[in-house]
């Protein structure tokens, strides 16, 4: 496979969510978030995220997603007393659904459409708490890159906070006939490809902008992170899914897999 150049990969990617993104919006869960928003206190983010989020602390502070997606999780900051919140995506059509559900809720977050390899330098320095959640780390093709760029929105003192799949899982294949069987190498280059629209669960069989998944080892988030001026204080691994329901397989398991881990890194 002729490999993507790191800047046609974040071009397709941002097309492919941009695709996708009608298909998120075609859910009984999207319907449900647009009610539950409204609610001063609401969260959609689960006890693991909300637990380290309290222990790091978000009270009072000015945080920013980055890769926020529809906005339901820099939404769900504030009940953790986040003072302020912007969202950074480079989908606009995902940026538009987190506008509707902002609309909607008696909080007022800001919304930015920016490649974050490439953000306005007036967000530098910024931000007490940047968050990463499941599924943005995987779309980027140079992790150490990514992560300069990350920590370039941080104040000094303030933290990096990772909840994510672990690269583990990567090796196996859900839906293959053994799935427990490894599948592809923890040290695969390549990226995956998929041309149709993303979505969380199921299928949908139609074209769409290619998309490429970049597999990241744990040595080469921690290497980045050390050398964007991080400090890692916090990494914890857990046999709990926080991916699609097809990982939820991979659970409760004899030989248990990390299947998700979390890392605070604070900026020198």
């Amino acid at each position: 496979m002729e490999m993507p150049t790191k800047e046609k990969a974040i071009a397709s990617n941002r097309d492919a969510w941009n695709d996708s993104a009608p298909h998120h919006k075609d859910t009984p869960e999207w319907q449900a978030c647009l009610g539950a928003v409204s609610h001063g206190d609401f969260s959609c983010l689960d006890d693991t995220l909300t637990g380290l989020l309290q222990q790091v602390g978000v009270d009072g502070k000015d945080v920013v997603q980055l890769g926020c997606n529809n906005g339901r999780e820099s939404l769900s900051l504030f009940a953790l007393g986040a003072r302020r919140v912007m969202g950074i995506d480079q989908s606009e059509a995902f940026l538009d659904q987190a506008r509707e559900l902002a609309s909607r809720s008696p909080h007022e977050p800001e919304f930015i459409e920016a490649d974050i390899h490439r953000l306005p330098t007036d967000l530098h320095q910024c931000f007490d708490v940047a968050l990463i959640t499941i599924g943005v780390l995987n779309w980027m093709p140079d992790i150490a890159e990514f992560l300069r760029h990350a920590a370039q929105t941080l104040k000094p003192g303030g933290a990096l906070v990772v909840y994510e799949t672990h690269p583990f899982l990567e090796m196996f294949d859900p839906e293959s006939t053994d799935p427990y069987r490894p599948d592809s190498s923890y040290f695969r280059s390549e990226p995956f490809v998929q041309n149709q629209p993303i979505v969380y669960e199921g299928k949908v069989q139609q074209q769409a902008s290619a998309s490429y998944w970049f597999v990241h080892t744990l040595g080469a988030i921690f290497t980045g992170a050390v050398e964007a001026g991080l400090q890692i204080s916090h990494f914890k691994e857990y046999p709990h899914s926080n991916r699609e329901e097809l990982y939820d397989k991979y659970q409760q398991q004899q030989a248990q897999l990390p299947l998700c881990y979390t890392l605070v890194a604070v900026k020198r």
